[in-house]
């Protein structure tokens, strides 16, 4: 059975990195105590892979976990093989992906979180999981060979979800941009996160977790709004 927690961000409101997570991680690692858990650190460009290890571990301190970024092997792979768990870090969605095509890691973590090891990730992280990264909100600072991602959860996400445009924007909206999207992708679902939401994937089922409700849309901007602590079949 699939078990994923796909989060919207590392941060929500005005709380300190990862915090507004540990609620959920909590209770998705429960059994997963002094578990070593493989952590993948290829989107965060402003960051060395050090950096954003000693990050995550500081934040996740109280989870009892092991971390460890994948980065501390010669062969990236090797860490991912003898996970227990797979976390995948927020940034830069083009950079992860990138990465991790050049350390061949996609197939490895598909097999591996099909066969049941759990899957966490954050912004980018979530979005990696999904059927491609088309959806992300990031720049293209670099090019992965495909926008095709783990596919995982099979339709997209799009993190970091904001309704409408600020006063003085004059460019595309999020839902204006996911309009295009789904004018050229016609067949595509998006499932929209705001921030401090998130979806925990069991087998073929998503559960909202969260403080706001997730929007699912589809052709021709179809809105289905999916309520908080909802459970439905994706």
């Amino acid at each position: 059975m699939k078990n994923m927690l796909l989060m919207s961000g590392s941060k929500y409101q005005h709380t300190d990195y990862l915090v507004h997570t540990l609620p959920w991680l909590r209770n998705f690692l429960a059994d997963y105590q002094g578990k070593r858990v493989a952590f993948v650190p290829y989107a965060g460009v402003r960051q060395n892979y050090d950096e954003y290890e000693l990050k995550v571990q500081t934040a996740l301190a109280a989870l009892n976990v092991d971390i460890v970024s994948v980065h501390r092997a010669a062969e990236h792979r090797e860490i991912i093989a003898k996970a227990d768990v797979i976390a995948i870090g927020g940034g830069n969605t083009f950079c992860l992906l990138k990465g991790m095509y050049e350390h061949h890691l996609l197939p490895l973590i598909r097999e591996k979180v099909q066969a049941g090891t759990p899957y966490f990730g954050w912004s980018a992280g979530a979005n990696v999981a999904g059927a491609s990264i088309m959806t992300t909100n990031d720049m293209p600072i670099t090019y992965p060979p495909s926008f095709d991602a783990l596919g995982l959860f099979p339709h997209q996400l799009n993190p970091h979800f904001i309704s409408g445009k600020p006063a003085g924007h004059n460019g595309e909206s999020r839902e204006e941009r996911l309009a295009e999207f789904l004018i050229v992708n016609p067949h595509a679902k998006v499932y929209a996160l705001p921030e401090g939401t998130a979806l925990h994937i069991q087998d073929q089922q998503a559960r909202i977790l969260g403080q706001h409700d997730v929007l699912l849309f589809s052709e021709n901007m179809q809105l289905t709004t999916l309520p908080v602590n909802s459970v439905v079949d994706y």
